[in-house]
């Protein structure tokens, strides 16, 4: 049994005209929705960079990113939420960070951004990678073919 938590950095990458107003926006709509899965918190992320003079460390918000803090077997969950919320935003992409690990969503069909988030999530727990009891994988063989 897999314990502990995951980490997972979203990076929302806007549009060409999008501005930092709407992509904060977008940011917290994403989070309002991703706090509706159950997991534990979805954060603003706070910037690395050094604060601005009279701001207190960690005062200042990263635009369009967030912080997901999840059960490893949410994550896929929480990456098919993030795609299926993508596809109708005006946004280029979102890139995912764990532990290192990064996929970037929006940029494939819907079947094979699928491909690519079981692949992603398979490769850092095989466990957590296995599909739902009953949900076929592309390309595996079904009974009675």
């Amino acid at each position: 049994m897999n314990t502990g938590v995951s980490r997972l950095t979203l990076d929302l990458t806007g549009a060409l005209d999008t501005d930092a107003e709407e992509l904060q926006s977008l940011a917290e709509q994403l989070r309002r929705t991703l706090l509706e899965l159950d997991v534990e918190d979805v954060q603003l992320a706070r910037q690395g960079a050094a604060a601005p003079a009279g701001a207190k460390p960690g005062e200042v918000i990263a635009v369009g990113a967030l912080v997901v803090t999840t059960a490893p077997l949410l994550v896929r969950q929480v990456l098919q939420l993030v795609d299926t919320w993508l596809r109708n935003r005006p946004l280029r992409s979102v890139t995912v960070e764990i532990d290192g690990d990064t996929i970037e969503l929006g940029n494939a069909s819907a079947e094979d951004q699928r491909r690519l988030i079981d692949a992603f999530v398979r490769t850092r727990s095989p466990q957590a990678g296995t599909p739902q009891a009953g949900t076929p994988q592309a390309g595996t063989p079904q009974s009675g073919e």
